[in-house]
């Protein structure tokens, strides 16, 4: 097995990183790297450089975290002004790191409960980062306060979107850094919702229903200061916080007691429905919901069918198909596209998907178990011009059809074994992984 070498690396006030970036001091550190506030020397300007401390991680775990730390810097490359925008990537003693904007507003905590919030504006930005990151198939999973930043100009943006956060709050564990099976929920307590924090539920497969639940986590405390589902200082509040969050059992009392609080019940209360099912579904439908903000001109933006196509992130399929493809948008291997056109070739019309060599679709998934060995099926007709995928595999052993434990689902809706057609632009989500199909 090959290891990634990575000699400890302390950055210091007045140390230059690649000639370029001048470190003035530390802003923040969690479980796995730290944030620096740098001048860039090329174009003056401040920025934020985040630094994975890769010398402090076993090094057979190593590729793993830098490959997430990798599609962290790729998704902050999502065009959108509500997404804290990944500037550079490169190494300084084998510990990479990420160049990005540096939001001089600081994050939403101070804002908490206050008065002087204008909830209906950030409102507006989260959901429409939201929005950016679903269209790219991505689900953020840590949604909070400390990773709400708001920029010069005043807008609010989305940051850290890969693993490294916040060693005391954020629920991540990787086996005994591979004495054992890995195993790696993300996100915080306070803002997850009951299908990722108790996986026995089922549906532990990440859709963009999490997001969604995070946000109307958030946003009740944005308006009230207060968590939906009663304290929760310590370990001891835990579970009695998490059991209200399974049956849905939000204090809504304490949010019409607040100004215009009444206004947001409806909204707030389909956000934190505990079956993600009967959850709204994506940040479009959250954004209906929302009371316009004509001050700032930021009513329906997201649902305006005239925005210039350049701003928007959805997928155009290509004028003329010669094959179909596959591309993973978030996982651990990001970016890999699967030509299904010429692995079914003249003969085979069915392909498998799953977590182990023996599907002709071998997606890596070693930091989760949420993919099933087995996971899915796609087939084609005879043509290659129609592709389907069903949920489960064909079983020789038992002779019978089985099904994923988590489900396969086409644009956050269930895919089962009968299938589902597929078009273009279409997103495909097992477990944590999420797949593109694509014409070219």
């Amino acid at each position: 097995m090959a290891y990634e070498l990575a000699d400890r690396c302390v950055l210091q006030s007045g140390d230059l990183v690649d000639g370029r970036y001048s470190i003035k001091k530390a802003l923040g550190e969690g479980s796995f790297g730290i944030v620096y506030l740098v001048d860039d020397l090329q174009d003056c300007k401040p920025r934020a450089l985040k630094l994975l401390r890769l010398w402090e991680v076993p090094s057979d775990v190593r590729k793993s975290l830098k490959d997430r730390f990798k599609m962290e810097f790729d998704t902050g490359q999502i065009s959108c002004e509500n997404l804290v925008q990944s500037l550079n990537y490169g190494y300084v003693k084998g510990n990479p790191y990420i160049v990005m904007e540096f939001c001089s507003g600081g994050d939403l905590t101070p804002f908490l409960g206050k008065n002087n919030a204008n909830v209906i504006g950030i409102s507006h930005d989260i959901l429409k980062g939201l929005n950016a990151l679903h269209q790219q198939g991505k689900v953020h999973r840590d949604l909070k306060p400390e990773n709400v930043l708001f920029k010069q100009n005043g807008r609010a943006a989305l940051t850290d979107f890969g693993i490294v956060g916040d060693s005391r709050h954020r629920m991540t564990h990787i086996g005994l850094f591979g004495l054992g099976r890995p195993d790696q929920i993300f996100g915080t307590y306070a803002y997850m919702p009951p299908e990722q924090a108790n996986r026995a539920r089922g549906g532990a497969t990440v859709l963009p229903t999490t997001d969604v639940f995070s946000f109307g986590v958030l946003v009740y405390q944005l308006l009230t200061g207060q968590l939906p589902f009663g304290p929760l200082e310590s370990h001891n509040d835990l579970p009695v916080y998490l059991k209200r969050g399974e049956k849905g059992n939000w204090n809504s009392e304490a949010l019409r007691n607040v100004v215009d609080g009444s206004h947001w019940v409806k909204l707030i209360g389909a956000c934190l429905q505990s079956d993600y099912k009967q959850r709204l579904q994506s940040a479009k439908d959250v954004i209906c919901l929302l009371p316009s903000d004509k001050e700032n001109n930021r009513m329906s933006v997201l649902s305006d069918k005239k925005c210039n196509p350049s701003d928007s992130n959805e997928y155009t399929p290509k004028e003329h198909t010669q094959g179909y493809c596959l591309r993973i948008l978030q996982g651990e291997e990001h970016g890999r596209v699967y030509d299904l056109t010429r692995l079914v070739g003249q003969n085979r019309k069915m392909l498998t998907l799953g977590r182990t060599p023996e599907n002709s679709l071998f997606v890596r998934s070693e930091f989760s178990d949420y993919m099933s060995r087995r996971h899915c099926t796609i087939e084609t007709d005879k043509l290659g011009q129609q592709w389907v995928v069903r949920d489960g595999q064909w079983i020789k052993t038992t002779n019978c059809w089985q099904l994923s434990r988590n489900g396969t689902y086409v644009n956050s809706r269930p895919a089962n074994s009968m299938g589902y057609y597929l078009q273009p632009g279409d997103i495909i989500t097992v477990g944590d992984v999420t797949l593109r199909f694509e014409n070219y």
